[in-house]
């Protein structure tokens, strides 16, 4: 069964807290703040983890490095990304924090990418809108399609466009 795994780091000890695939909690407990005591415990209760998160603080650094070396697949995430998630819960609190590995096991990653996303087509509508084009609804996701027409139809703004990208799809 896969694991997910959220670990709320402090100087003296780490709280952590491990879901399985369903979201039900497996584990809640706390170790020393070395890599050695976390390894020993996620080896003990979260053994073949699928992702391990914690937020960016003063040792976030040293223990992504060693618990990587060590083999356990750690993502590190801002921490002001998670503290949004994070502040959603009634009770602050070190266990509470530690039960961010919901983010690992709802894919944080893939949320990022989709807010990215509509950032991107906000500001490719208001560059439009600059150059006296107005595009469909904002939010759609047929963005492309719109550029496309716009410009079949007044060739000239072609000049102020690129449409070769890396990422032809995130327009569509």
């Amino acid at each position: 069964m896969k694991r997910y795994v959220g670990l709320d780091i402090s100087t003296e000890e780490t709280s952590i807290c491990v879901l399985d695939q369903t979201g039900d909690v497996t584990f809640e407990g706390c170790a020393s703040a070395n890599p050695e005591a976390i390894a020993k415990s996620l080896r003990q209760h979260a053994c073949n983890a699928e992702r391990i998160v914690f937020e960016t603080g003063s040792l976030s650094n040293w223990l992504w490095h060693q618990l990587k070396a060590l083999g356990f697949p750690v993502i590190c995430l801002d921490a002001r990304h998670a503290n949004a998630a994070l502040s959603m819960r009634i009770n602050k609190s070190d266990q509470n924090d530690a039960r961010g590995a919901e983010m690992a096991r709802m894919g944080w990653r893939r949320t990022r990418l989709v807010n990215l996303r509509r950032d991107i087509d906000s500001q490719m509508r208001g560059l439009c809108k600059g150059l006296g084009i107005v595009l469909g609804k904002a939010g759609s996701t047929n963005l492309g399609r719109e550029l496309d027409a716009v410009l079949a139809e007044a060739p000239d703004f072609t000049r102020y466009f690129c449409i070769a990208t890396p990422f032809p799809d995130l327009l569509d």
